[in-house]
């Protein structure tokens, strides 16, 4: 053997022991070490603690969306879903401006209201004029809701415009709705070519994404008919030529949450929590595309009735390294010549990824960031369950736009109860941050 030869057996049997132990890290600790070596950002301001109790009217932060005033964006605002607790709309100070309650349950055994995901549409077109809106999944109902903008009128800048007749979206009937597989995540869409508004709508506990089309009515309300429906996959065939599906509770399907529609070029991008990030038409036709798959995927488990979790098998290497189960809150940061990013919560990693919003770059992945502590009395972000960004001036207040994330586990908390609200981050830092 040459001295060539040694040199390089002697690279490859420490690189591969180097490799096994890697793999011998517990995939929690490599989330960790993942998360501390991405640049940090941390927030300038929060939302009034939730909690999820009757006290606290159950509510629970999840998802944001932005809205800006282009006549004064000192005035802009954020909506904001409380699930139980319905919506809450915050100014720029992270103040609460207005508490809209979720609709009660249909009887006494059905399902209250519950407020899962929400967005905007703008410049909708109703009988009293172009209106912009925030339009939320109402899981407990499966219907989706629509709330008129109006910053300045006297009784808050939020108005209900739904039309009481506006249809399920999943269920046939009260039965179906009460087993709450109904509405969960949504993202808005306007056709550029045909000026149609549109609703995407993902099922709980199921793989189906409902295109609907938003409808206004003679009366100024606002409803929708269903124009198609997708099933991502339940089942993925592995390189080793096995099947594998996320495990859950029997029964329940991996469901996709965050989503969000590049409106350049028409494209969805929907999180399917245990799998990961797909791409498709935001039509709904045409064939879905992975282009990045959760730390878990491919991991078998088992499930436990009796604690309700999956105990997992060993990690046969086939996941992706960037995001960890759920993969949630996704959201679109647009720049001004057309780059830009995807960015994802990494829910079980705490942090965020960033993949390039260009097709022709394969949405290969930019960068990351987390959220931390600005101080010991304003904390970071944690499980993040929903995100919205805004690259556009916000006044003074956030001059380089604006990014808005859940915290799931807000500091200090109160005692036993569970604390939620939401972070608000200075885009420039978070640019920065990408840049690296």
């Amino acid at each position: 053997m040459t001295r060539s030869t040694i040199v390089r057996s002697t690279v490859l049997t420490v690189t591969t022991a180097l490799a096994v132990a890697a793999l011998a890290v517990p995939a929690e600790a490599q989330h960790r070490l993942h998360a501390d070596a991405l640049p940090v950002v941390t927030p300038r301001a929060e939302t009034p603690v939730l909690h999820d109790d009757d006290e606290g009217g159950n509510a629970d932060a999840d998802d944001p969306a932005i809205w800006r005033n282009a006549v004064a964006p000192d005035r802009s605002l954020v909506v904001a879903t409380a699930k139980e607790g319905g919506l809450r709309v915050y100014d720029l100070d992270a103040r609460l401006v207005q508490s809209i309650a979720a609709p009660p349950a249909a009887g006494e055994d059905d399902a209250p209201g519950r407020f899962n995901n929400v967005d905007l549409v703008h410049g909708l077109r109703l009988s009293s004029g172009k209106a912009d809106l925030a339009v939320t999944s109402d899981r407990g109902h499966d219907r989706l809701r629509f709330y008129r903008v109006d910053r300045d009128r006297a009784g808050g800048p939020l108005t209900d415009v739904t039309d009481p007749a506006a249809p399920l979206v999943f269920s046939r009937d009260q039965a179906e709705v009460d087993d709450q597989r109904t509405a969960y995540g949504l993202a808005t869409w306007t056709d550029p070519a045909t000026g149609k508004s549109y609703a995407l709508v993902s099922r709980r506990e199921r793989t189906a994404i409902a295109l609907l089309e938003l409808l206004p009515t003679a009366d100024g309300k606002v409803t929708y008919r269903k124009v198609r429906t997708l099933d991502l996959p339940s089942a993925f065939r592995l390189p080793n030529g096995t099947s594998w599906s996320p495990c859950a509770e029997p029964g329940e399907l991996p469901q996709v949450e965050g989503m969000v529609v590049d409106p350049a070029n028409g494209m969805l991008y929907a999180g399917q929590e245990d799998v990961g990030v797909w791409r498709m038409r935001a039509d709904l036709t045409g064939a879905p595309k992975l282009i990045d798959k959760v730390r878990e995927y491919g991991v078998p488990g088992v499930y436990d009735e009796e604690t309700e979790e999956c105990t997992p098998g060993t990690d046969p290497g086939f996941g992706g390294t960037r995001i960890s189960a759920d993969v949630e809150g996704l959201t679109l940061l647009t720049e001004s010549d057309g780059d830009g990013y995807v960015l994802a919560s990494s829910q079980g990693g705490d942090t965020f990824a960033a993949y390039d919003r260009e097709l022709e770059d394969a949405n290969e992945y930019e960068g990351g960031f987390r959220v931390a502590a600005a101080h010991d009395t304003l904390d970071g972000s944690e499980e993040c369950d929903g995100a919205a960004v805004l690259n556009a001036p916000l006044g003074s207040k956030y001059p380089n736009g604006l990014l808005v994330v859940q915290d799931g586990h807000d500091a200090p908390g109160d005692g036993d109860r569970d604390a939620t609200n939401f972070k608000f981050v200075d885009l420039g830092g978070v640019m920065d941050a990408l840049d690296d």
